[in-house]
This record gives structure tokens, C-alpha cells and sequence, in this order.
């Protein structure tokens, strides 16, 4: 029983360790996305980053040192599967909160509203490759579907 313990104790603090999310801090976001690949400084005073993590590229914009938008991809230019979407949605929901299929989005766009009513999600082909992106309402972004900065 000891022993059983220690070991979800080690892999609950290795998998709380590794995830970050829509709203955290940019050290959190540096030490879960793998190896920064830019930084920029934007005209509006965000910053945006890519970072690389096997298969992922994670292009994130923060505001005031906080995480308000967030593309995902996967680096081979694959489509992200269901399955991919779903674990990234999760990731930007928390304990409470969930993500809700909104039917206003097209047959090459789907569309999700968070139930907190503080974020959107788009999926859809950017720069040839399936992208997740998730922002927060109220942002100083534009949109989470308005692309104002070139991703690699």
C-alpha cells in the first residue's frame, strides 16, 4: 500500500508539472511546452512565443505576462486527431468548467464556447496544418480565429 501511494503521489506531481494552460504565467508555459524556438514583442505590447515539444508546436500570446491565446499543431503538419483536440480543450477547461460545440462554425471551421463563458476554441487549417486555437474573451486579441502573427 506504501508503495502505491508513493508512486501516484510521483505521478500526480510529474503530470501537474507538465501541464499549462490558457491563463497561466508565462514560467509555467516555459517549463510545460518544450524548447522555445521565438519571442517577439508585438505592437500592442503582447508578446508572442513558439515553442517545440515532440509532436507538438505550441504558439502562445501573452498579455501582461499571462497566456491569452494559444495555437497548437503538430509539428509533422499532420491533422491533430479527436483525440488531440479533445486533450487540449480539457487542458483550457479546469475541474468545472467545459467546452460546448458551438453549430455556428463551418464545414472547414468548428467552433467551441467554454461554459464559463471566458474563452473560445477554433479548429481549422492554418498554414496547411489542422490548428487548435484557444483564446480568452476579453483579450486584447482579436478574435481567436484572427491570425496576426506568422507561426514556422
Amino acid at each position: 500500500m506504501k508503495q502505491f501511494f508513493v508512486l501516484f503521489l510521483t505521478i500526480s506531481a510529474g503530470v501537474s508539472s507538465v501541464r499549462a494552460n490558457l491563463g497561466d504565467r508565462g514560467d509555467r508555459i516555459d517549463d510545460s511546452y518544450g524548447k522555445l524556438v521565438e519571442r517577439h514583442l508585438r505592437d500592442d505590447g503582447t508578446v508572442s512565443t513558439l515553442y517545440h515539444k515532440d509532436p507538438y508546436l505550441y504558439f502562445v500570446v501573452f498579455d501582461n505576462g499571462v497566456s491569452v491565446l494559444e495555437r497548437y499543431s503538430r509539428v509533422d503538419g499532420a491533422d491533430l486527431s479527436e483525440k488531440e483536440i479533445a486533450k487540449f480543450l480539457k487542458a483550457n477547461a479546469g475541474r468545472t468548467v467545459t467546452w460546448i460545440r458551438d453549430e455556428t462554425g463551418t464545414s472547414k471551421e468548428r467552433r467551441f464556447k467554454r461554459s464559463d463563458h471566458k474563452a473560445e476554441a477554433t479548429c481549422g487549417k492554418e498554414n496547411n496544418r489542422l490548428t487548435l486555437t484557444v483564446g480568452m474573451l476579453g483579450s486584447s486579441e482579436r478574435g481567436v480565429g484572427s491570425r496576426e502573427s506568422e507561426e514556422n
